[in-house]
């Protein structure tokens, strides 16, 4: 590790800077009122259980997860839908380890890969690539999940698989832009969100233009946040420093690694492979313009076109409050099945089985 690495790693993990900020937090917290801080990043949301955050903020300092964890807002008829296709005979499913555990509607991708069916862990869209490469007899679907931060990775592999000539790999897109989703909470009178802890990857993409809708549009603050105890301690003072003075703006707390607009090169794959389109969040509902599908010129690679699939009708399991956890109306410990009935050995939900999944943060540093 080179000394400059060194000497900032050791300022955002230093326990005296740490001090400092709990103590900048407590003078700047509302004396008269509660407020919330929603985080949108479910690393921020595995970091901030880790490390205790919560336990160190004062009682009018409520932090509420969000739509955060790509697993965990991906809708039961998307997760159906891949259930079908890997029931498809010749056919071999490309994903990550997250979404093999989620549970659909009458299945999950484990019980189908008991039953027979080839479904293989990938731990990048490339390696869907190599599979297609040294298996042409074989139909290979990637499962393309997660938001602006893994969207450039999937159309850098279909332009590669393109390139190549390579006719057996396709993808089932169920990317997601983040903006639509913040929108949906900020207009949702139940959620009441004061402010946002915004995501660290994703803005490393997209720079900071596309929140400022957030201050413009529904007056509620946001800043930037990495992923260190110490990043996001400096991200809550820094929002409390905005209600406290009676500012509105978008910051940034991670300048380490987030530029004001973004990452221009990823963006630009993104266009040439994607199209906006309406997608279905967990708890969420349909949200305009909130997805991602592929161009015309790629649909050849599109699963939805490629493969005719009958899809169970939808249900969603009785009990399971992953949809309001992903809202930020209620905390995983008000879910009636939290800790008893599901579990991550024996998860009803989503957010129980992603490792950036709110319930799953919670049961494992409660």
């Amino acid at each position: 590790m080179s000394a400059p690495m060194e000497e900032l790693l050791a300022d955002v993990r230093d326990p005296e800077i740490a001090r400092g900020l709990v103590r900048a937090i407590d003078e700047l917290a509302p004396r008269d009122r509660t407020v919330t801080l929603m985080e949108v990043c479910g690393t921020h949301t595995m970091s901030i259980a880790k490390n205790a955050i919560r336990d160190l903020m004062p009682p009018t300092v409520r932090l509420s997860s969000g739509p955060g964890c790509p697993v965990c807002v991906t809708a039961n008829a998307d997760i159906d839908r891949a259930i079908a296709l890997s029931r498809l005979p010749n056919v071999t499913i490309a994903t990550f380890g997250d979404m093999v555990r989620v549970p659909g509607s009458d299945s999950s991708l484990l019980a189908e890969q008991a039953n027979g069916a080839d479904v293989r862990v990938v731990y990048s869209p490339l390696d869907a690539l190599d599979i297609a490469r040294h298996e042409p007899d074989r139909e290979v679907v990637l499962l393309a999940v997660g938001f602006e931060t893994t969207t450039p990775i999937t159309a850098a592999t279909l332009r590669r698989a393109r390139a190549e000539g390579l006719a057996n790999l396709s993808a089932l897109s169920m990317h997601k832009s983040m903006p639509g989703a913040l929108d949906a909470i900020a207009n949702d009178p139940e959620c009441r969100i004061d402010a946002f802890i915004l995501p660290g990857h994703v803005s490393t993409i997209t720079g900071t233009e596309m929140y400022r809708f957030l201050a413009d549009d529904h007056g509620i603050p946001g800043v930037i946040a990495g992923f260190e105890a110490n990043d996001i301690l400096q991200a809550i003072a820094m929002i409390l420093r905005q209600l406290h003075d009676g500012t509105c703006q978008i910051q940034t707390a991670y300048t380490r690694c987030v530029m004001e607009d973004g990452n221009p090169v990823a963006r630009a794959a993104i266009d040439e492979v994607f199209h906006p389109c309406d997608a279905a969040w967990r708890g969420l509902g349909v949200i305009p313009g909130s997805g991602y599908a592929l161009r015309e010129e790629f649909a050849n690679m599109d699963a939805t076109k490629r493969f005719d699939v009958e899809v169970v009708p939808t249900k969603e399991h009785a009990g399971c409050r992953c949809g309001d956890v992903l809202r930020g109306t209620i905390s995983p410990e008000e879910c009636a099945l939290f800790g008893r009935v599901c579990t991550p050995e024996q998860p009803i939900g989503p957010c129980m089985v992603s490792s950036e999944g709110a319930c799953a943060a919670h049961f494992r540093y409660r």
